[in-house]
C-alpha cells in the first residue's frame, strides 16, 4: 500500500492530472463491500487535504459501516459528458479509520473548527488509474500506476 506521495514522486505529471481530475467534481463515487459481499456504490466529497485523498463524511453512513468491516475501496472522479470529455481517474486500496491524531491535523488543515462531528479514513493505495484522451481525440490512453511497479500505459483506439 502507497499514499499519493509516493506517486507524486514516481510520476508527478499522472498525479499532477489525477488530482485535477478528483478537484474537477465535488461528488464522487464510492465503491464498498456490503455485510453480504456485495457491492454498494455511494456519493461522497472526497477531498485532498495535505496533499493526500481523505474520505470523509457523516456519521453512522453504511458506506463508513462496510469500511470498518472491510476496508478494501473503489473511488471514481466522475466523468464529463462524452463530448466535452478529457480525461476521469479512479483510487483504490483500502481505507483506514484515521486516528485522534489524524483527524486533529485534518481539521487544522482543511480549516475545520474541530475534528469532531464526521467520520474520517486514510486512504492507502494499491492502484491509481486515469483514463484520458490522446491530444487528437482518436484514441484513449490509459494509464495505470501501482507501488513498486511504476506506470504502465496502454492505448485504445
Amino acid at each position: 500500500m502507497a499514499a499519493f506521495a509516493d506517486l507524486d514522486r514516481d510520476d508527478p505529471d499522472l498525479a499532477r492530472r489525477v488530482r485535477a481530475c478528483f478537484d474537477a467534481h465535488a461528488h464522487k463515487v464510492l465503491a464498498t463491500l456490503r455485510a453480504d459481499g456485495g457491492p454498494r456504490v455511494s456519493g461522497i466529497e472526497m477531498a485532498f487535504v495535505g496533499g493526500e485523498p481523505w474520505l470523509a463524511g457523516m456519521p453512522g453512513s453504511v458506506k463508513f459501516a462496510d469500511l470498518r468491516r472491510d476496508p478494501r475501496f473503489a473511488l471514481h472522479s466522475g466523468s464529463d459528458e462524452p463530448d466535452a470529455f478529457t480525461a476521469d481517474a479512479k483510487l483504490s486500496g483500502r481505507a483506514t479509520e484515521a486516528t485522534a491524531d489524524e483527524r486533529a491535523r485534518y481539521a487544522e488543515q482543511a480549516g475545520l473548527p474541530g475534528p469532531g462531528g464526521f467520520d474520517l479514513f486514510r486512504v492507502d493505495l494499491d492502484q491509481v488509474v486515469l483514463t484520458a484522451l490522446d491530444e487528437g481525440r482518436t484514441a484513449l490512453v490509459v494509464s495505470s500506476w501501482r507501488p513498486g511497479r511504476g506506470v504502465t500505459r496502454t492505448r485504445r483506439t
